[in-house]
Order: structure tokens, then C-alpha cells, then sequence
């Protein structure tokens, strides 16, 4: 011991040793804090599991956008959801990418599950649905829709420059009129319309552009969408497009 601790009163090393101490008890308190908020962000953000399930229809409730299905699988019964497709009772299935959502109230059935997964549904058949519902995938060109007049104003564009133009108009608010000629109605709690103006070409789909909306629309239409432009989006579940415009305002004029 040094002579100037020898001359230390005894309170006041004891003071210092306290001091010392809660130093070092809040040290670690500290790296147990940013233990736990590690190791909480990783489980939360850690990716959705998903699995195939595959099994028979024992009972199948089909909605204006889903076919839910009670499928019996080695592991017991489970409840999945798909895009709407013609599933029978009795049919042997397959859904792919599926994902368990837990405590999902469906208000069109006005039933919760306390599982469900939701996914693709796989194999010939999945293929058949997913052309007729996949409501990212380009129409075809409708017979009888001939150039419609370009919307007014300063953010104005046809359907062309859209598609073709995304790069330069992501995130911007275009406004775009044209007819509507493939509807998807409830898929997200939006509508889902492809609308032509006769500008683009079919061969490399910028004819067709995706308006997703709240608000409702009839095939045969001719609308005025405005929203904003959202490029290279996957929505999971095996389904993506290149471009839409979200979120969408519609008029009649």
C-alpha cells in the first residue's frame, strides 16, 4: 500500500469500492440490455417459414378471391388458403410456399382461425389457377378496345409510358386513363385492375398496366386512375410484377 492510501480514511476507500462495484453492476447491466435487444431484433426480423402441405380436401369454402380448404395431412387436419381455384371435395392437393398465419379472422366468412396457412396451389392445377386469377399477370389484349384519350394534366401518361418508363417514374403519382379489362376484386383488401389504352405492345406486355384501388370497378369501363407508381414488388406466396400503380383514386371522366 502506497503512503497515500495509508493516509485514506477507511470511509473512504469504502466509498470507493461502492462506487467501483455499481460502476461495474451497471457495465454489465448495460451488456445484458444490448444482449436481449439483439436477440430480440433477430427474432423479429428473422424471415417467414415456409413449407408444402399436401393432402385431401376433406371441406372447401370458395370466396370471391380465396378457396379455403380443411386438408387432411399426416400431421392432421390443417386450413390453407388459395388464390381461388376449383378445388372438389375429396381431390388430392398440393400447396407450395405456404405460410401459418395464426388468429386470422376472414370477415367475408366471418370465421378466425386459430391456424392457417396460406400458399400456392401446386401441380397442373396450380398452374390452370394461377393463369386465371394471378391478378399481377398481364391480360390480353380485349377485343373492341380501340385508343382511349389521354388523361389532362401535368403527371398525365398513357398506359406505354408507364409500363416502359418505370425507371424514371417510381415513386411519382401518375394519372392514367383507359379501359378496364380484367378485374380481381378483394385480394389485400384492394381491387386489382388491368386497364388498356391501345398504346404498348402485347409481345412485350407494355399494353396492360396493374391499378390497384379501394375503390370498385367493372370490366368494360373507362376509368381515370391516379396513384403513385411502385416497381419490381413481390408480394409473396410465388407472386411479383414489375410495375402498378398503388393505391389509385378513380373517376369517370
Amino acid at each position: 500500500m502506497t503512503p497515500l492510501n495509508r493516509a485514506r480514511p477507511f470511509w473512504a476507500i469504502m466509498a470507493a469500492f461502492r462506487l467501483g462495484f455499481t460502476a461495474m453492476k451497471l457495465r454489465l447491466f448495460a451488456a445484458a440490455l444490448a444482449l436481449a435487444a439483439t436477440t430480440a431484433f433477430a427474432q423479429s426480423s428473422a424471415p417467414p417459414q415456409f413449407t408444402k402441405l399436401q393432402g385431401e380436401a376433406l371441406e372447401v369454402i370458395e370466396v370471391d378471391a380465396y378457396t379455403y380448404v380443411r386438408l387432411k395431412t399426416s400431421e392432421g387436419d390443417k386450413w390453407v388458403a388459395v388464390s381461388r381455384a376449383g378445388i372438389k371435395k375429396g381431390e388430392k392437393i398440393t400447396v407450395e410456399n405456404a405460410s401459418m398465419m395464426p388468429n386470422f379472422e376472414s370477415k367475408t366468412l366471418n370465421r378466425k382461425f386459430d391456424k392457417i396457412w396460406f400458399g400456392q396451389l401446386g401441380g397442373a392445377a396450380g398452374k390452370q389457377a394461377k393463369a386465371e386469377s394471378n391478378p399481377h399477370g398481364a391480360a390480353q389484349p380485349a377485343a373492341g378496345v380501340e385508343k382511349v384519350a389521354k388523361a389532362t394534366g401535368a403527371d398525365a401518361k398513357t398506359v406505354a409510358e408507364v409500363v416502359g418508363g418505370k425507371g424514371a417514374l417510381k415513386d411519382k403519382t401518375v394519372t392514367v386513363r383507359g379501359k378496364v379489362v380484367k378485374v380481381t376484386s378483394g385480394v389485400m383488401n384492394k381491387n386489382w385492375l388491368h386497364i388498356q389504352d391501345g398504346t404498348g405492345k402485347a409481345a412485350d406486355n407494355t399494353h396492360d398496366l396493374i391499378v390497384t384501388s379501394k375503390e370498385p370497378a367493372s370490366m368494360g369501363e373507362v376509368i381515370t386512375a391516379r396513384g403513385t407508381v411502385r416497381t419490381d414488388v413481390k408480394m409473396g406466396a410465388g407472386y411479383a410484377f414489375d410495375v402498378l400503380v398503388e393505391d389509385a383514386s378513380l373517376s369517370r371522366k
